[in-house]
This record gives structure tokens, sequence and C-alpha cells, in this order.
């Protein structure tokens, strides 16, 4: 879970943090998509992967309950992840 390119100087690279209650372990269907838990925007991956470890930790208990890291920067600028040739 971690980008794979160095960030550009001067650069926020925005990423996401957001979760609910899945329909089923094997899915990526959330039960309630009014109930989704928005945790927070992170101007780099460190902030926001900090952010994720403590809502995932926080929902042990609930094995359909799941945080994800979105990649925002990556959906803003499609070439950011890519490697240039």
């Amino acid at each position: 879970m971690s980008d794979s390119l160095p960030p550009k100087p001067g650069r926020q690279l925005l990423h996401l943090v957001f979760g609910g209650e899945l329909e089923s372990v094997d899915s990526h269907d959330f039960k309630d998509l009014d109930k989704l838990d928005i945790v927070g925007i992170y101007p780099n991956y460190a902030g926001a992967y900090a952010a994720w470890k403590a809502k995932a930790q926080g929902t042990v208990d609930n094995a359909q309950m799941r945080y994800f890291i979105v990649h925002m920067h990556r959906l803003l600028d499609p070439a950011d992840g890519e490697p240039q040739h």
C-alpha cells in the first residue's frame, strides 16, 4: 500500500480514507451507502495510512467493516502513477 513513485517536490498527493460495513467479506459492496464513514482527505500517504490504520484497528471486532485509502491524486492526474518513458 505505498506510492510507487516518489512525490514531485511541492506537490500535494491527496488521499481519501473512508470505510463502511460490507454486505459480505468477499465483496466491496457496502450494506448502506448512507452510513459510509468518510474519515478525511490527507495531503500524503503517510497521513492517510495513519488514519486508515487507526480506524481499521478500531473496528477489528466487525469482520465486515472495511476501510480503504483512495489515491485521489491518481484520479486527478492518471498519468501521475505511470512510469515515464
